[in-house]
């Protein structure tokens, strides 16, 4: 009884919704691996496998900690000013893959900075905004929260990666929009964003960024060129019909049409391979996921905990929306994995920690909920 009490912190329906998604990726992975370079068919498999033990290892150890030290702001602050001085060194010292530089190389494996950036942004939001609750209607708090995602997204677009700095981009405008912001300051800041897009468009975005924007539109316009990925991808989903073709039968995938199936078209590889009824599954446990980190974020203990769950559920389903919508045709291709599905390490990392600080901030959150927790595993027993 005394060893399960000591895990009662853990949302175990949470925990448990993550599993199936982690094994649709690895499913995929090692349906499509033969003859994947460099190492042949089980590379991304058994690579997957080594990130999944660390992030779950990061999990349980983050779930017990005692993450009410995040409070002060020189520790935050301190964090954050380090995330932006190694985005600004990547742009220097990154390892360029597929054009961009986004990764350092660390002997035996790659980390992308972008991503536990992110988590590291959702913790400084919600302390500035946990701290002005009561006069966060003032304009000013919409100005200050803005150069906190401006400057880390910012130095990612320039990477380039123009995917992470428009996932940096909602998580701050779904946590300022929960935070209680004027309507009608809102209203202005949408304005500033269109002037700021229609200039970006004319002085700052590339000619590949302009054309995956076009190929959104058009993407029949260039078939074999900008468009080319954004029709397999369809292509892909479309054949997988009600119950997909099986696994290892994806042709798009496995006769080498879908490119980087096992990242930024692996929703798409996946379709392909369960169809309709696996793709209910998938947006299922997604929901769960979703859900139960809301329900904890609710019953935190203070609005700092209740904000870093609502912005840890921006993160994930951000991601999510981005990279079902480019897969399907309805977004622009911008290279943003799957959360838990998508091959990588920084990706599955960063979203392990953030569930296990969440965990960790459920082990004080409020006294009715650590009775309901007990109870919960004391009736299990």
């Amino acid at each position: 009884m005394e060893k399960i009490y000591k895990y009662s912190h853990i949302d175990w329906l949470l925990f448990l919704a993550t599993i199936p998604l982690l094994l649709a990726g690895l499913i995929t992975m090692r349906s499509f691996g033969a003859g994947s370079p460099p190492a042949g068919g089980d590379y991304f498999f058994s690579h997957q496998l080594i990130w999944i033990a660390l992030g779950l290892i990061i999990f349980f150890l983050f779930s017990f900690i005692d993450w009410r030290f995040l409070r002060k702001s020189e520790f935050l602050m301190a964090l954050f000013l380090l995330s932006i001085a190694i985005l600004a060194s990547l742009l220097i010292f990154g390892k360029v893959t597929r054009g961009a530089a986004s990764w350092f190389k660390l002997h035996f494996f790659s980390l992308e900075p972008a991503d536990p950036v992110k988590i590291i942004l959702i913790l400084v939001l919600a302390k500035y905004f946990s701290r002005r609750h009561i006069e966060i209607a003032h304009a000013r708090h919409i100005i200050v929260s803005s150069f906190y995602v401006a400057i880390p997204a910012i130095l990612v677009f320039f990477q380039p990666d123009f995917g992470s700095s428009i996932v940096l981009f909602l998580i701050w405008l779904g946590m300022i929009m929960v935070s209680g912001v004027s309507k009608g300051h809102l209203l202005l800041v949408f304005l500033i964003i269109a002037l700021l897009f229609s200039a970006s468009w004319f002085f700052v975005f590339k000619p590949y960024q302009k054309a995956s924007i076009i190929t959104f539109l058009h993407p029949l316009k260039d078939v074999r060129g900008a468009g080319y990925n954004a029709i397999q991808s369809m292509i892909a989903v479309g054949s997988g019909q009600v119950f997909g073709k099986g696994i290892g039968y994806g042709s798009q995938s496995r006769l080498g049409f879908l490119p980087e199936h096992q990242t930024d078209f692996i929703f798409s590889a996946f379709a392909e391979e369960w169809g309709l009824a696996g793709i209910s599954l998938l947006f299922l446990f997604y929901g769960i996921v979703v859900w139960r980190i809301l329900k904890n974020a609710f019953l935190g203990e203070s609005n700092f905990e209740t904000l870093f769950g609502v912005g840890l559920a921006i993160f994930l389903v951000a991601h999510f929306i981005i990279h079902v919508g480019m897969n399907i045709g309805l977004l622009p291709i911008t290279g943003v994995g799957l959360p838990l599905v998508s091959y990588g390490g920084s990706n599955l990392l960063t979203a392990f920690a953030g569930l296990g600080i969440l965990m960790g901030m459920r082990r004080y959150s409020r006294q009715a909920h650590r009775e309901d927790a007990s109870a919960e595993f004391l009736s299990s027993e």
